[in-house]
C-alpha cells in the first residue's frame, strides 16, 4: 500500500511542477526508464516466485540504471553511441518480455 501512495505522489508531483531534463541527460532518459522497467519486472517475478527481497531490488534498481547510463555514455565516447544504445535497448527489452512471460505463466498458471 506504501508503495501505491507513492506512486501517486510521484506521479502527481511529475504533473503538478513539470520538471524538465537537461539536455545533457536527455539522451540517457529512455535508457535509464528502460532499465528502471527491467528492475521492476524482475522484482514482480521475484515477488511472485516468493523470492524477493528489497534490498536486492533496490541494488538491482539502481545498478541497471547507472550500467545502462554508463554504456550509453560510454559508446558516445567512442562515437557509437546509438548502436550501444540499440544494444542495451535490445538485451533489456529481452529481459522484460522473459519476465512478463513468467509472470504472465505465473498468475495464470500456464
Amino acid at each position: 500500500m506504501l508503495a501505491v501512495i507513492g506512486l501517486l505522489i510521484g506521479v502527481l508531483a511529475g504533473v503538478l511542477l513539470d520538471p524538465t531534463v537537461p539536455a545533457l541527460l536527455q539522451p540517457y532518459l529512455p535508457i535509464a526508464v528502460v532499465a528502471a522497467l527491467d528492475a521492476l519486472f524482475g522484482g514482480l517475478r521475484a515477488r511472485l516466485d516468493g523470492v524477493f527481497d528489497d534490498r536486492v531490488f533496490v541494488v538491482s534498481f539502481v545498478f541497471n540504471v547507472l550500467i545502462a547510463a554508463f554504456i550509453v555514455f560510454l559508446g558516445d565516447q567512442l562515437g557509437v553511441g546509438t548502436q550501444l544504445s540499440t544494444a542495451v535497448i535490445v538485451v533489456l527489452g529481452i529481459r522484460i518480455f522473459s519476465n512478463a512471460a513468467a509472470i504472465r505463466r505465473h498468475i495464470f498458471r500456464a
